[in-house]
């Protein structure tokens, strides 16, 4: 960069990802805000990315390069380096895998400006699926709208948002509190924003999308982001290792009056992922998992669990009281209003989860679904479970599937009960119609036939997953549930030729492979269909693009 000092420095940190710092950078050199120096630290890569480095940097004044004398490991030894070498009085951070939007280091610059006390700026993050290229917000309700907070203590919902890359810092504040990474230790960012929110006199919050987070769910194992190693019980261990961090530093910083909003934050947010992975983890690891959370969790506000969602509540109490198969069963239904397939009901008119009543009262309390209503709320609200216990190719286009429909709270008929399956690939969907039969009070099984042939789809054709619902039918009422499909079962194919006009459909029946485990049915055009999808794509990602 020539003789004047950048207004912005943006730390971009690496290894092994050549390819892709390419995009990063080029984020960084698209800037409104052209007064900006960009450091590319190189965790001492093996690949090309020191030659890519050095030749960015022959092209752009503004870049400078500094490669790490050893791998660390990790995230924050390049930052900490980058911040060593920052001449700006304002700082960002930007990962090799992902982009700063446009006009993320203004809209920042801009609000730290407007504002002498605010010591850092924070944007709302956008998360980019790299397989369809989607594009939600995170956290979104914690960016509806511009304001000021003064002191962590006004907003402590805030600490939900733990990133340090969707944020502009004064580089006096790092450096007056000495601010850095923890070295040797993962999920770094969690730290570093806590102390930073802690710490800070004031933070500015806008509205605008300031950062571009590419999530890749299928990536190689390799390559996978810590957030994609959930199944290795080593990240469990990271994950309470800088909790732990979080919680000394609060104890030590004259903090624990938010204390209760950490740990509130641990359970919805980080222990949650874990949880709703369990239906896909076997007896073991869900064991050694409980070994590894449980002590942590003895040592949060029970004020903190009292705030989370019922359904969860449950699950990680089961996970406590050593209940493992249970744990998975109550999994499966996180977020989606689907019930227990049993209940205890007990002489003094409480409701436990499970066929045997909890032991003690932490667990009578967390267990209790007595407030849920089982019999009483209204039908199309019911806490009702529909699993399928066998799935199997039938002739031609057809997919054979045994229902069984567990009804805790009693609100179905003794007697048949009229269902139906809808599959909705476009605006029309296939119904298909089937009966319920009574096994016992609370309990139904049924068998459906889907042609998938049937199924109305748009004439060019459809390229997706869908997931069919089941409808129940009872005296004018209706409930709609999802379909539990059984985790194990080995996918298979069905080839659809269309009546009219080339071209076809292949389409793969198979368990959802995360979250409730739904039955999954996804499509892919064939034949001369299938040359419309590079078209189609262009068009999806018109529609996704932001200005």
């Amino acid at each position: 960069m020539s003789g004047a000092a950048p207004d912005v420095t943006v730390i971009v940190i690496g290894y092994n990802d050549a390819e892709r710092l390419r995009r990063a950078v080029q984020s960084c050199r698209d800037q409104t805000l052209r007064t900006i120096e960009i450091i590319v630290c190189d965790d001492h890569s093996t690949d090309d990315t020191p030659q890519v480095a050095r030749q960015l940097a022959a092209q752009d004044a503004r870049i400078r390069c500094h490669r790490l004398p050893r791998n660390s490991g990790g995230c924050s030894a390049p930052r900490n380096a980058g911040l060593e070498r920052a001449r700006a009085p304002y700082v960002m951070f930007l990962d090799s895998d992902d982009v700063l939007p446009a006009r993320a280091c203004e809209i920042l610059l801009d609000a730290l400006r407007a504002d002498d006390e605010a010591d850092f700026a924070m944007g709302a993050t956008e998360r980019v699926r790299t397989d369809t290229g989607s594009r939600t917000l995170w956290h979104p309700h914690l960016f509806g709208h511009r304001r000021t907070v003064r002191g962590v203590r006004e907003e402590p919902g805030v600490l939900f948002d733990h990133l340090s890359t969707n944020k502009m810092y004064r580089k006096a504040f790092i450096d007056r509190h000495t601010l850095r990474f923890p070295v040797g230790l993962h999920y770094e960012d969690q730290l570093f924003s806590a102390q930073a929110y802690c710490l800070a006199r004031a933070f500015t919050v806008v509205p605008d999308p300031v950062y571009r987070w590419h999530i890749a769910p299928y990536e190689a194992a390799g390559a996978r982001s810590l957030s994609n190693q959930r199944h290795r019980i080593e990240n469990v261990r990271d994950r309470i290792a800088v909790a732990r961090r979080v919680d000394a530093f609060l104890r030590d910083s004259g903090h624990e009056d938010i204390a209760v909003d950490k740990d509130f934050k641990f359970l919805k947010h980080d222990l949650r992922m874990y949880l709703g992975d369990l239906p896909y983890r076997p007896t073991e690891w869900i064991e050694e998992f409980g070994a590894e959370i449980t002590p942590y969790l003895a040592t949060l506000a029970p004020q903190a669990f009292q705030r989370l969602p019922r359904d969860q509540r449950v699950v990680v109490q089961l996970v406590r009281d050593g209940r493992y198969e249970e744990a998975r069963l109550a999994a499966r239904g996180l977020g989606r209003q689907v019930g227990p397939r049993e209940v205890t009901w007990g002489s003094d008119g409480r409701v436990h989860w499970g066929p045997v009543r909890p032991a003690g009262p932490d667990a009578a309390r967390e267990l209790d679904l007595t407030d849920l209503g089982l019999r009483t709320r209204p039908f199309r609200t019911a806490l009702l479970r529909h699993e399928i216990t066998r799935v199997a190719p039938g002739t031609g286009s057809r997919v054979v599937l045994d229902v069984r429909t567990y009804d805790p709270g009693l609100q179905l008929p003794v007697g048949p009960v009229a269902a139906t399956v809808c599959l909705a690939p476009g605006k029309k969907r296939l119904r298909t119609s089937f009966r319920l039969g009574p096994v016992r009070p609370g309990l139904f099984e049924g068998t459906v036939t889907l042609d998938l042939a049937a199924v109305p789809l748009p004439q060019h054709g459809f390229a997706g997953r869908r997931h069919p619902v089941l409808v129940l039918n009872e005296h004018g009422r209706h409930h709609t549930g999802i379909l539990l499909a059984p985790l194990d079962f080995p996918p298979f194919e069905k080839e659809l030729l269309r009546r009219r006009g080339p071209g076809g459909h292949l389409v793969t029946v198979e368990p959802e492979g995360h979250g409730s485990g739904r039955l999954q049915i996804t499509f892919r055009r064939t034949g001369l269909l299938a040359r419309t999808e590079p078209h189609l794509t262009r068009l999806r990602a018109l529609a996704h693009r932001t200005p």
